[in-house]
């Protein structure tokens, strides 16, 4: 069985807690990512950003993106696994939080980003397809 290291996107990019969210889009799109872990001043994990959270939270409530700082978005509970746990612990973790990325992070430093795809491409299909119901059921 594959390790989540051998899965993940290892030195994510990241967003800072005091860039615009323009600027994260911007990081995003040259990055060819759809999610940016937010990180603070601190070093530490703030929480995620996705591009939908830029089109719900922002553009659709009519907020300024060039004004509008990351860490005004930054909420909830960042869901992390570490680079040697299995692969099916990263897919079992996505299912209970209903989340399609986990960051990888050992202590408190980011070392990685694993995606529900990532996880696709490393296990059967029965597996993945049961995962990607839990994430997507209402």
């Amino acid at each position: 069985m594959p390790r989540v290291r051998d899965i993940m996107t290892s030195d994510p990019t990241y967003a800072e807690t005091s860039e615009t969210v323009t600027h994260a889009a911007r990081t995003m799109a040259s990055a060819g990512v759809g999610a940016l872990p937010i990180r603070g001043e601190d070093h530490r994990l703030k929480g995620m950003l996705t591009d939908r959270d830029i089109v719900v939270k922002v553009l659709a409530e009519g907020k300024d993106p060039v004004a509008l700082h990351v860490g005004e978005l930054a909420q909830g509970e960042v869901f992390a696994v570490r680079p040697d746990d299995d692969v099916r612990r990263a897919l079992d973790e996505m299912s209970r939080h209903r989340v399609r990325r986990l960051v990888v992070t050992e202590g408190d430093r980011l070392v990685g980003i694993v995606s529900q795809a990532d996880v696709a491409r490393s296990l059967a299909d029965a597996e993945v397809g049961s995962t990607v119901e839990d994430i997507s059921r209402d």
